[in-house]
């Protein structure tokens, strides 16, 4: 059986110009990065705005496991049959993090005969995109502390200073750091973190800006400090919007490459789903919709985090409403959410099967009830997959109103979802009943209530009274209004990532706030999560090498 990279390094691509001709993109609309990669020029994107949006499909999942759900395959598999059937479809992705890449979640380019190539390129360095959002947050941060050093005129506290540094790799060492050692000239010592480019604020203004001139203005509205009375500093105070926006403009566009059968992708931004929203960009997915009759785009993680997000924060922001949505899983993985031990989940187990749907049938539930929109389950084969199993699972949806199809597109390709393609063009001419979680109006403390009540099961929120405060301040400061980006694990709907299944009466704790005036949202970091990952005992680097031919191998 050939790797993920053995199969993509035998894939025929066509020129990007071929690619994007299908979608009527004038060569000179591209910015080509060698043959097979190219961004689309802002001023042709522009010209779009007066043209008719496509249909637009939400690939979600189960509380993923690590037994796999496959929702990137899934995505690009969809999107694939969706060209299959003769529509003209296209899909959009976040982009890979090296973090994960060199970690243990693997890439993000799909798997199997349903991947978006060139792939190595796509889970590397791609275009430079992550590198801009990385020097671009990191400018800010030499701004404030030269600020500081050459008299802080603002008035910094530096006991309160609200941005860290970023890079773009798990690395637990720089989570508290010290920096400005070795006397004067070095600045002012101070305790200062990293965290990850995907949990940068600048990340989700990058995501969420639908124009230069948007990320100008959001990027000014970033809070970086507080003086000693509390009073925020802007990174406009620092005069600083301008030159970030110039290491971010090229970025901006976004990046097309293509399938293995050779159809049109979008591949721009990357924010984590368990600590941001989860979403490729705004404009991403906007230039699709104007593009092509069908667009495929994937919220990250389970339908409680990123699909939750997609539509609280990204649809609220950007006016874009799905509909309809497709939620992975996989047999493997809902043994496990029963209790199943990962090395048995391919033995047949119809106890634990029953056990695990619970997962499953919340989301499901979530999606239908909580968003209002139509949904399909999409049941990533795998070969031990039995026929009982799939029984089970078709009986148990089938009493939500609720269709299951085996899809086989890992192995087979485009045609190995046709048939889900044929149900999602159904549910898309159906009427939907698209709803936020809550209205705008709400207290940010009734927004992370109503979410853990709502999507997750739980019984209440908690918080220390420091934490009740921040909120209070917030709301008290005008930023009530914003909606809530909860950063909390992914693998269970409580913040015990040992939970698995559907826990219900659970608290859920709220332990840091984060406010992101730029991005327009409040972070609420829930549990032991971490804006700056560690790599595992055993990453997934030590596999990755190139051979004396200058081949990438070893990467999935």
């Amino acid at each position: 059986m050939l790797s993920d990279i053995e199969i993509a390094q035998k894939a025929k691509m066509h020129k990007i110009q071929d690619v994007a001709a299908k979608l009527g993109i004038p060569e000179e609309a591209l910015e080509p990065y060698g043959r097979y990669k190219a961004k689309v020029s802002l001023t042709y994107i522009e010209s779009l705005k007066t043209k008719k949006n496509g249909k637009l499909i939400l690939v979600t999942a189960i509380s993923p496991t690590p037994a796999g759900e496959g929702k990137t395959t899934t995505t690009v598999g969809l999107g694939d049959a969706l060209n299959q059937i003769g529509k003209k479809a296209i899909i959009c992705l976040r982009e890979p993090s090296l973090g994960p890449v060199f970690g243990m979640k693997g890439g993000a380019a799909g798997g199997g005969y349903a991947q978006v190539v060139p792939m190595e390129d796509i889970n590397l360095h791609f275009t430079g995109d992550f590198s801009a959002i990385a020097l671009a947050n990191n400018l800010l941060a030499a701004l404030i502390d030269n600020h500081i050093h050459h008299g802080n005129e603002l008035g910094f506290d530096v006991r309160r200073i609200a941005w860290k540094r970023v890079v773009d790799m798990n690395d637990r060492a720089l989570r508290d750091v010290t920096v400005a050692l070795g006397g004067p000239a070095n600045g002012y010592p101070r305790q200062d973190g990293f965290d990850i480019v995907v949990a940068s604020e600048i990340m989700a203004i990058f995501c969420l800006a639908t124009s230069i001139k948007d990320l100008k203005e959001r990027i000014s509205k970033i809070v970086v400090g507080y003086t000693r009375d509390l009073k925020p500093i802007l990174a406009k105070d620092l005069q600083a919007q301008g030159a970030m926006t110039a290491l971010l403009k090229d970025a901006m566009m976004p990046n097309l490459v293509q399938t293995l059968e050779n159809n049109p992708a979008f591949i721009h931004g990357g924010p984590f789903a368990n600590i941001a929203h989860g979403c490729n960009s705004v404009t991403a997915t906007q230039t699709a919709l104007k593009l092509g009759d069908y667009v495929v785009t994937e919220a990250g993680f389970g339908a409680d985090l990123g699909a939750e997000k997609f539509i609280d924060i990204k649809c609220r922001k950007s006016g874009l409403r799905p509909d309809a949505v497709v939620i992975v899983a996989t047999i493997r993985a809902l043994k496990f959410h029963g209790g199943v031990d990962v090395k048995e989940v391919s033995i047949e187990n119809i106890a634990a099967l029953q056990a695990g749907i619970v997962n499953l049938e919340r989301h499901v539930h979530n999606v239908m009830e909580n968003y209002g929109l139509p949904c399909v389950v999409s049941v990533n084969h795998r070969t031990h997959d039995t026929d009982a199993e799939v029984q089970c699972l078709m009986d148990r949806l089938g009493k939500l109103g609720c269709k299951v199809v085996v899809a086989r597109h890992w192995a087979d390709g485009g045609k190995g979802a046709t048939e889900v393609a044929k149900i999602v063009v159904d549910l898309c001419e159906q009427p939907n009943n698209f709803k936020f979680v809550y209205e705008d109006a709400m207290p940010l403390w009734d927004k992370m209530k109503t979410i853990a009540t709502k999507i997750y099961g739980a019984s209440g929120i908690a918080a220390d009274s420091k934490v009740r405060e921040q909120i209070k301040r917030l709301q008290e400061a005008g930023y009530g209004h914003y909606p809530v980006c909860v950063a909390k694990t992914q693998y269970s709907f409580s913040t015990d990532p040992q939970l698995r299944g559907a826990p219900s009466g659970h608290i859920v704790t709220v332990r840091e706030v984060r406010l992101a005036a730029g991005a327009e949202f409040v972070v609420m970091v829930c549990g032991d999560i971490m804006t700056m990952p560690g790599l595992p005992k055993v990453p997934s680097a030590v596999a990755i090498n190139v051979d004396d031919s200058g081949k990438i191998i070893g990467l999935f």
